[in-house]
């Protein structure tokens, strides 16, 4: 348990933090979810759509710090080449 006024505030601080950040790992997931089955879609600018979105979805979960650059960058690869595939 905290025991001074500080480490008090950094448990509220903690909390706030991971509930976004929870929030934000949450939509990542739903629109990586959404690029996988609009590539395995027949339309092909649904795709690219949504491929759009994820990307700028992790750009903005870079920026807030909720995941590293370097994971950001892996999952707009592999995003990029499954929607390479998709339009093949």
């Amino acid at each position: 348990m905290a025991n001074t006024k500080s480490a008090i505030k950094n448990v509220r601080k903690a909390a706030r933090n991971a509930a976004r950040n929870q929030a934000v790992k949450t939509r990542l997931k739903t629109l990586a979810k959404t690029v996988s089955r609009a590539a395995a879609g027949p339309d092909a600018e649904a795709a690219r759509a949504a491929a759009i979105a994820y990307s700028s979805a992790l750009d903005r979960a870079v920026k807030s710090h909720v995941i590293h650059r370097n994971a950001a960058s892996r999952h707009k690869s592999q995003c990029a080449k499954l929607i390479f595939v998709a339009k093949k």
